[in-house]
C-alpha cells in the first residue's frame, strides 16, 4: 500500500460546546475530593457537642440547624455545584425516611470509606477490589453486630426514654431534651395498636401520620405538651360563639355552609335554584338566602350536634345562627386533621348536610379554643378513641420551633424503628469500635490487597468515636487508645459519654440506639462508598441560560 492512500481521519466533536468532561483517575479523586469536602462539613455536627451550621440562601432564607439531612437538602439547592454530592445527600435523604435517625452517622461513614480507598488507589489496587474488601467487612460488621446487641422489653418505660433521649441528645434542645424525649415516647405509645398480621401474628403497628406536630410561637419549650386528640390551627369562626363545649357532639360536615355565586353573577349554587331578574328583587332573595342557610343549621341542631367542623367555609349568615344556637364551629379545617379526628372522635365525614343523622356524630369530652402567644388553637380532646395524639411545640422563636419540630419528628421515627426491632447497642461511638476491632480480627485470614480494603473500613469506622470526641474537645488519642484495650477483651458497651469526657459503659450511662438504625446506616454508607468508587467519568452539559 503506498503512502498516497493513506488518509488521516479528520477530528470530528462527540460532545456538544461547552460539556465538561471527567475521566479516569483524575474523575475519581475529584469525586473522592468532593466527598471529603462535604463529610468535613458534616463531621462537626456529631453528637450532643456537634456544632450548628448557618446557611444563608440567595433567597434570603436563613437556616440555623445541626441536622446534617436539613443541611444537605439546603445546600444541595443553592451550594453543590458538582453531581457527586447527590450521592451523598441521598444517603442522608434514605437514613432519615427508613429510619429517622443516624444521618449523620451514615454520611461520616460514607465520606470516610471513600477518602480512605484514595490511599488505597495510590497503592494501585483497582477500584473493584477495594468495594470487594469493603462489603466482605460489612459482612463481618453486621453479623457482629447481631451479637454485641440486645433484646429489651418494649414495655419497659426507663430503657424506651433512654433511647428516645438519646436520639435528641444530639440536638439543639439542650437540658430540655429529656422532658420531649417524654412527651415523644407517650405520642408514639399512645397511638400503638395490635394487629393481626398473617403469618406473624399479633404485633404492634404504627401510623406515624396519626401523631400531629403543631408549633405556637410564645412561651418555652418546658412549656410543650402532649394531648391525645387533635389540635386546629384555626379559632373560632363567630365571637359570639362559645369557646368551651363539655360533652361535645361533633358533627364532620364537607359540605360549605354558605350560598356559593355562579360566575353569571345572577345565579346562586344551593338545594334551591334562585335567580335574581331584577334590582326590586333583591331583597326578597336575601330573605331567602337567610330562609336556606337557616334550615341548614336547623338540621344540624335537629341531629343533636354542638360543634361543627369543616374543611369549607362557613359564611356570615350560617355563623349567625350557628352562633344563636350555640354551637361552636370551625371552618377551613385541614383535610389531614379531618381523617384525623374521624378516628378519634368515631364521628362520620358527611358528604352533605341531607347524609348527616345523629349516629355520624362524633364525641369528644372537651372542645375548646386556647390563645397561645398571638394564635389561637382549637383542642378537641378526652376522646374515646385513642386514634391521634398531638405534640404541642412552645419556643421564643420561628428558627427554634423549626429545629425543635425536625428533632421530634425524627426522634418519633426513631422510637417506631425501635419497635419493629426491639434490639438495641451502645451509642456513643461504643458499636463503631466494636465493630472495627472485629473486622481487624477477621482481615488477618484473607492476605493480600483485599485486607487492607478491609481494614480502611475498621478505620472508617473509627472516625465515629474520634469525631465525637473531637467535638466535645476531649484528646483524640487519649479516647482511641482507653477504647482499644477494652474492646480488645469484650467490653463492646464502652464507649465516650461526651457530656462528662469519661469512656464509660454505655448501657449503664442509658446512651442506647436501635440495632436497625446502625445496620441501616452502615449498609447504606457501604452502598454509596461503591457508586462513588464505580464512576471513572462525568459528562457535565452546560447549563441553559435563563
Amino acid at each position: 500500500m503506498t503512502s498516497s492512500t493513506f488518509r488521516p481521519m479528520i477530528p470530528y466533536p462527540i460532545f456538544g460546546k461547552g460539556v465538561r468532561r471527567s475521566k479516569g483517575v483524575t474523575a475519581l479523586k475529584g469525586n473522592i475530593a468532593v466527598t471529603r469536602a462535604i463529610t468535613e462539613i458534616i463531621k462537626t455536627t456529631l453528637g450532643p457537642k456537634g456544632y450548628s451550621k448557618i446557611l444563608y440562601t440567595p433567597k434570603g432564607e436563613l437556616v440555623i440547624t445541626n441536622d446534617s439531612a436539613t443541611i444537605l437538602k439546603k445546600m444541595d439547592i443553592f451550594f453543590f455545584d458538582h453531581p457527586i454530592s447527590n450521592i451523598l445527600i441521598e444517603v442522608a435523604k434514605t437514613q432519615e425516611r427508613m429510619i429517622g435517625d443516624g444521618t449523620t452517622t451514615a454520611v461520616i461513614l460514607a465520606g470516610e470509606l471513600a477518602v480512605k480507598a484514595e490511599k488505597l488507589l495510590d497503592q494501585k489496587i483497582h477500584p473493584n477490589i477495594i468495594i470487594k474488601g469493603y462489603k466482605r467487612a460489612l459482612d463481618i460488621a453486621v453479623d457482629y453486630l447481631q451479637k454485641i446487641s440486645s433484646i429489651i422489653n418494649p414495655e419497659n418505660n426507663n430503657l424506651i426514654l433512654n433511647i428516645v433521649t438519646t436520639s435528641l441528645q444530639g440536638r439543639n434542645l439542650g437540658h430540655f431534651a429529656p422532658y420531649i424525649a417524654k412527651l415523644v415516647m407517650e405520642a408514639v405509645t399512645y397511638i400503638s395498636e395490635k394487629r393481626n398480621i398473617p403469618g406473624t401474628g399479633e404485633q404492634l403497628y404504627f401510623d406515624i401520620d396519626n401523631i400531629k406536630i403543631v408549633k405556637a410561637l410564645g412561651g418555652s419549650l418546658p412549656e410543650s405538651e402532649l394531648v391525645k386528640g387533635v389540635i386546629i390551627d384555626e379559632e373560632v369562626v363567630h365571637p359570639l360563639m362559645p369557646r368551651r363545649i363539655v360533652n361535645a357532639r361533633i358533627a364532620l360536615i364537607y359540605e360549605p355552609l354558605e350560598l356559593r355565586r355562579r360566575k353569571d353573577q345572577r345565579t346562586f349554587l344551593t338545594s334551591y335554584h334562585i335567580e335574581i331578574g331584577a334590582q326590586a328583587k333583591i331583597k326578597s332573595f336575601k330573605e331567602e338566602e337567610a330562609k336556606i342557610v337557616q334550615e341548614k343549621i336547623e338540621k344540624i341542631i335537629e341531629v343533636g350536634a354542638n360543634v361543627v367542623l369543616t374543611p369549607k367555609h362557613i359564611d356570615e349568615i350560617a355563623q349567625y345562627y350557628l352562633a344563636k344556637a350555640n354551637i361552636l364551629a370551625v371552618k377551613r379545617v385541614r383535610t389531614t386533621d379531618m381523617k384525623l379526628l374521624t378516628k378519634v372522635t368515631g364521628g362520620k365525614l358527611v358528604a352533605t348536610l341531607d347524609d348527616l343523622s345523629s349516629k355520624d356524630l362524633g364525641y369528644a369530652g372537651i372542645v375548646e379554643e386556647r390563645k397561645i402567644g398571638d394564635n389561637k388553637f382549637v383542642f378537641v380532646y378526652e376522646c374515646d378513641y385513642r386514634g391521634a395524639a398531638s405534640v404541642l411545640l412552645r419556643g421564643n422563636s420561628d428558627r427554634l420551633l423549626d429545629e425543635a419540630e425536625r428533632e421530634v419528628n425524627n426522634a418519633i421515627m426513631n422510637l417506631i424503628t425501635f419497635f419493629k426491632d426491639t434490639r438495641v447497642v451502645p451509642g456513643g461511638g461504643a458499636t463503631e469500635m466494636a465493630l472495627s476491632y472485629a473486622v481487624r480480627s477477621v482481615a488477618t485470614r484473607y492476605p493480600g490487597k483485599e485486607q487492607l480494603a478491609m481494614l480502611a473500613f475498621a478505620e472508617a469506622l473509627e472516625s465515629i468515636p474520634l469525631t465525637l470526641a473531637e467535638n466535645a474537645g476531649i484528646d483524640k488519642v487519649d479516647v482511641i487508645t482507653e477504647l482499644r484495650p477494652l474492646h480488645e477483651e469484650g467490653k463492646h458497651q464502652y464507649g465516650i459519654e461526651v457530656i462528662s469526657g469519661k469512656v464509660k459503659n454505655m448501657f449503664e450511662a442509658g446512651i442506647i440506639e436501635p440495632l436497625q438504625l446502625k445496620e441501616h446506616a452502615l449498609k447504606i454508607a457501604v452502598e454509596a462508598a461503591s457508586i462513588i468508587l464505580r464512576i471513572n467519568d462525568i459528562l457535565v452539559a452546560p447549563q441553559k441560560k435563563p
